[in-house]
């Protein structure tokens, strides 16, 4: 049902519009070398996610009213070429709303620790504008209406995530990491772009109005044809590469670069569960397409087994918790494969809350770890004793080559595809040289040139 009620939308609305405004107070001021004091930083970002919490808090009550029937803001058109067109539009239901709710509430809570974490850092001003990026973009993805919507707030979570895995850009290891985590995300992205284009040229629009029947959790694809298994096919690739899933999962431990705050709240809580948001809102797609279905459920417990015998190596405390969180994002997509429909927002929820603490802690989670297994007597070896003395050899091998994932994208993708790139460079060079010899050829000399005046 179309939202006729201006209270609607103005509830609605703002969980997008109150980060942008925090944005932009901070944004503009450090744009023209007058960055605000901290206090006054981080009081305009927290004023930002607070009364959006409380607006998505109003929403929920609403939708509660109404047995959580969904509720559509349209709020303009972007473009309309014949029966083509891409609307703005937002949609407040069972699914999006208690999204929005935890995702505000936890950035909320980042911004106040943040705010005693990095203080006197350099770069304090800049991690605040890329807080309020990060929140206006999960809620405008989480909201959106359409898959137009959806890709540009998936692109400022994307952006904006990959600029804090480099925040300490004077440490080369940072840099590194957040290159890495760019170009996964931009090989990933595609799918959802040419997921976007499919629709587009199915229905004539991206509105997930005119692709579904019902609302969350019983709605139904009105696709038909192989349009759902190819829509489903790239929208698991765009899934892929945020949630850190094999083969796209090396750049989730170098991400632990990042400030704490941004680990907790990037790679704990909602970044790394954007993929399986995605899912969530298209899955009647993968009720339509079995066949993706079952190849993600496949990839997330796969996933799921390589980030578990890989987390067994792993000495520090950051790089545990990753492995960790990509164990359970690997459990939650193939959950979505399985057909659950609220099950897995309720492990999204519950990870991600429990995610957040003990990285926000991790300082001192890992004196506390240590104090504990030495009351308890030693370090315990879980569920590693119960197995053959041989298989666990090999099986801390290939968790000490970190699966091989690294080394097999490595000659099977990226040594092609440099290979390839330097190759065109070099032909490139021999090609303009040939140009230069072939102009200086043509061109008249000196002597030419004056015998002609004579």
């Amino acid at each position: 049902m179309v939202s006729q009620l201006s209270l609607s939308t103005l509830l609605v609305g703002s969980q997008v519009l109150l980060p942008a405004v925090a944005l932009v107070a901070v944004g503009l001021p450090a744009l023209v070398g007058r960055p605000l004091a901290e206090r006054v930083t981080t009081r305009l970002v927290g004023a930002g996610f607070a009364t959006a919490f409380l607006a998505a808090v109003a929403t929920f009550v609403l939708l509660a009213v109404r047995s959580f029937a969904p509720e559509v803001v349209h709020l303009g058109q972007m473009f309309g070429v014949g029966h083509h067109e891409a609307t703005i539009e937002l949609v407040a239901d069972g699914l999006s709303i208690p999204y929005v709710c935890f995702s505000t509430a936890l950035c909320w809570i980042v911004n106040v620790f943040a705010s005693r974490y990095l203080h006197r850092e350099p770069g304090f001003t800049r991690f605040f504008v890329l807080l309020a990026l990060f929140g206006m973009g999960m809620n405008m993805m989480v909201l959106a209406g359409s898959i137009d919507v959806l890709f540009a707030g998936w692109e400022f979570v994307g952006i904006s995530s990959a600029l804090l895995i480099g925040f300490f850009h004077e440490r080369r290891n940072a840099v590194d990491a957040a290159v890495r985590a760019f170009v996964t995300y931009r090989i990933c992205d595609m799918g959802l772009l040419a997921a976007s284009v499919v629709l587009h040229a199915a229905v004539g629009s991206g509105d997930f109005s005119r692709m579904f029947s019902g609302g969350w959790p019983g709605a139904v694809s009105m696709l038909t044809g192989p349009t759902p298994l190819i829509v489903s096919l790239l929208i698991v690739l765009a899934a892929l590469g945020k949630s850190a899933q094999v083969p796209f999962s090396g750049w989730l431990p170098q991400a632990m670069e990042g400030p704490t705050p941004s680990s907790a709240i990037f790679y704990g809580a909602l970044s790394i569960h954007a993929g399986a948001y995605l899912l969530m809102r298209c899955q009647p797609l993968l009720d339509a397409a079995p066949a993706a279905g079952w190849l993600l459920v496949a990839i997330g417990l796969g996933t799921a087994v390589h980030a578990v015998v890989v987390g067994w190596v792993q000495t520090d405390i950051k790089s545990m918790l990753a492995y960790a969180s990509m164990t359970q994002a690997g459990l939650i997509l193939a959950e979505i494969g399985f057909g659950f429909r609220v099950l897995p927002l309720v492990h999204v929820v519950s990870h991600a809350i429990l995610r957040s603490l003990q990285i926000l802690r991790s300082p001192s989670a890992l004196r506390d770890r240590d104090e504990l297994a030495t009351a308890l007597g030693g370090h315990p070896g879980g569920g590693r004793r119960s197995l053959p003395g041989w298989l666990t050899r090999r099986l801390y091998g290939v968790a000490l080559a970190r699966g091989f994932e690294d080394s097999v994208v490595q000659r099977m993708v990226t040594g092609p595809v440099v290979a390839a790139l330097e190759a065109a460079r070099d032909a490139e060079a021999r090609w303009v040289a040939m140009l230069a010899r072939v102009g200086e050829g043509s061109r008249p000399n000196a002597r030419d040139r004056e015998g002609g005046l004579r």
